[in-house]
């Protein structure tokens, strides 16, 4: 999958502006989908598509699930290139003086 197939919906360039508050945080899924306001069956397959794409970088957490006792959660933050593209489709996306993700 190429970068050109990145569709920037509604819920895209949510996340994208989330991620952009700070790119070097790591979010976790949970994270992302509370603070964007995106539903889990939306965002997972959009976060698989901007990794494939290399805008995002994941990781899995470094415990021990019985120690912690819950599941270890996966970490996402931008890459370098994930930071310039997700610039540019934000600044693409404003529009007179509302951004397109609060449409």
């Amino acid at each position: 999958m190429g970068e050109f197939e990145i569709r920037l919906t509604g819920p895209t360039l949510k996340l994208l502006k989330l991620m952009l508050e700070e790119p070097a945080k790591k979010r976790s899924g949970a994270e992302i989908s509370r603070e964007a306001k995106i539903g889990s069956g939306t965002l997972y397959p959009l976060l698989v598509r901007l990794e494939r794409v290399g805008w995002l970088l994941s990781e899995w957490e470094q415990i021990d699930p019985k120690e912690a006792g819950r599941p270890r959660k996966r970490f996402y933050r931008l890459t370098a290139n994930g930071y310039n593209k997700a610039r540019e489709a934000l600044a693409a996306f404003q529009m007179e003086g509302t951004p397109a993700w609060n449409m």
